[in-house]
């Protein structure tokens, strides 16, 4: 599986983006998608997660209220929502993909796919 994110940019504080991920090869079966991002200097960070089947999705408390993350299983995409984005919100955003088709409003166990990611600066 392959997973290409794209709409990451430079906005500045308060203003939105969309980041969007789309997966190609073997893609058949429910699957859990994500989010993390990780800021120079700084610890990865987990920021949201959708199951495919019953679209459940988890937060990180740093970010709920202002992202959101939908799926579209007919393209086999996941998006990211980021609204009200703030300074600390600045890192390089990655697409991860996990085979766990169910998991409540967790984050998956484990992840078995990760895209290049995508840069979102706000100034």
């Amino acid at each position: 599986v392959q997973l290409v994110e794209s709409g990451g940019d430079t906005v500045q504080a308060g203003g939105s983006l969309r980041l969007s991920c789309a997966a190609s090869g073997y893609t058949s079966g429910g699957y859990c998608m994500g989010w993390f991002r990780q800021a120079p200097g700084k610890e990865r960070e987990k920021v949201a997660s959708i199951y495919s089947r019953d679209g459940l999705t988890w937060y990180a408390d740093s970010v709920k209220g202002r992202f959101t993350v939908s799926r579209d299983n007919g393209k086999n995409t996941v998006y990211l929502q980021m609204n009200a984005l703030k300074p600390e919100d600045t890192a390089v955003y990655y697409c991860v993909r996990s085979v766990q088709t169910y998991g409540g409003s967790r984050w998956p166990r484990e992840v078995n796919y990760r895209g290049q990611g995508t840069q979102v600066t706000v100034s």
